[in-house]
């Protein structure tokens, strides 16, 4: 007699890979288990990195309340301690993709399991294991959106990012700590320490009792996945390199050639033309920078800009998308000698920054004490030894040493000296 062929997903014999089984599924999630570990670390160091405690408007998920409990003062040492941190954060974030993809086809058949409840423990697992999978689905995918410039999704992206990524994480630890030890003993026995443990989990739900002839083998399986994760790796990790690396990036936005050339060809996020910039405001005969602090106000010209104290900096820019540039040659008025001009010579406070930028969730912003204190912290108007171009700030933009880029304002009209914490 003719066997049948089930026709539901819930019956045992619909999923029929051979594939699927306790060590396969062990192994994607002891290194999803590594890699989302160091995700979630990195996403709250670049949260951090914000100083969103400092001012309401560097605060974009305002509502945090105690889940901002590892908030910190972001240091200015090493200069490139955000390249380093938001860099591996996106890098690692697509490259654990293929990772989570083949993680989730593992045990599919699991979701469809019957019944769908069979005890309120087995109910809880089930909705922990819902919003385990409709996170990372959604932390994935708003944050390859993000670096995309693709903004497809409702609402702001760093709360919902923040806030998904709570609750994903939640998810995560309660599943790592229930599945970690089977897991961990899965790997062993197909080692051969314990034979009859490997023939007792490969009854398990994961396994067809009556499974396709193979055309690969699980390893085989695992090296196609590794591919796919080196292949992510190869086109996206040279955003954060200059040169011939930059151009291997064919999947990012910021993976093609340099705007222009010469001393201001290097990368940028956002034109000036984009952000509603007017070329009259700039000019040198209409520009003024207003300085505001305990002592008073000043409004400075360019050429009582250049008439000060010039110092050089090399910095990097690094954004929250993930690319970087190598250290360009900043040159400018030190942020902590404003400061002194309106009163603050001591001991240089916060400072309140707002540009002539008219769109953008980023027109103004605050920097610590720290950060203005820093003698690399710049008021720049030179980079590389030529004058700013418009799309990097002319007349003169902020730079400041391990800062995310979008506090490296540019396009500045105002600077306000004062406690902002």
């Amino acid at each position: 007699m003719r066997d049948l062929v089930p026709r539901l997903p819930s019956s045992p014999g619909f999923w029929r890979s051979p594939l699927r089984g306790p060590w396969f599924t062990s192994v994607l999630g002891l290194v999803l288990l590594v890699g989302i570990m160091v995700l979630f670390v990195t996403g709250l160091l670049s949260y951090a990195a914000y100083n969103p405690d400092l001012a309401p408007v560097n605060d974009k998920t305002p509502d945090k309340g105690v889940l901002g409990f590892y908030l910190f003062a972001w240091p200015t040492d090493p200069p490139w301690l955000y390249r380093l941190t938001q860099g591996v954060h996106v890098t690692l974030g697509l490259v654990l993709i293929p990772v989570l993809l083949a993680k989730l086809w593992s045990v599919v058949p699991r979701l469809f399991t019957l019944p769908p409840v069979r005890s309120l423990a087995h109910a809880l697992e089930r909705v922990s294991l819902l919003l385990l999978v409709g996170g990372a689905l959604f932390e994935f995918a708003t944050g390859v959106l993000n670096i995309q410039l693709d903004y497809l999704f409702p609402g702001s992206f760093y709360p919902l990012h923040f806030y998904g990524a709570w609750v994903f994480f939640g998810a995560f630890v309660a599943h790592a700590v229930l599945k970690a030890p089977a897991a961990l003993r899965n790997l062993r026995a197909m080692r051969g320490e314990r034979e009859e443990r490997v023939e007792r989990e490969e009854r398990g739900d994961l396994v067809s009792p009556r499974p396709a002839a193979p055309t690969v083998s699980r390893r085989g399986a695992l090296w196609f996945v590794g591919g796919g994760s080196l292949l992510m790796f190869a086109t996206n990790a040279g955003r954060g390199f200059d040169g011939p690396l930059r151009a291997t990036a064919v999947l990012s936005p910021h993976g093609g050639p340099e705007p222009g050339s010469g001393p201001n060809g290097f990368q940028i996020n956002k034109t000036a033309a984009h952000v509603g910039i007017d070329p009259a405001e700039t000019r040198e005969d209409t520009w003024r920078l207003v300085v505001t602090g305990r002592a008073g106000t000043v409004r400075l010209s360019r050429a009582d800009l250049l008439a000060m104290e010039q110092h050089s900096a090399a910095l990097p820019i690094a954004c929250v998308e993930g690319w970087s540039t190598s250290d360009q040659w900043w040159r400018g008025v030190r942020l902590r000698d404003l400061a002194a001009l309106v009163g603050h010579g001591d001991d240089p406070p916060d400072v309140f920054v707002e540009s002539l930028q008219r769109r953008g969730a980023f027109r103004s912003g605050a920097l610590r004490a720290n950060q203005v204190a820093d003698p690399r912290s710049l008021l720049a108007l030179y980079v590389n030894g030529e004058q700013l171009s418009p799309d990097h700030g002319h007349p003169a933009r902020i730079i400041v040493p391990a800062a995310p880029g979008v506090l490296n304002t540019k396009w500045v009209a105002r600077m306000t000296f004062g406690d902002l914490g």
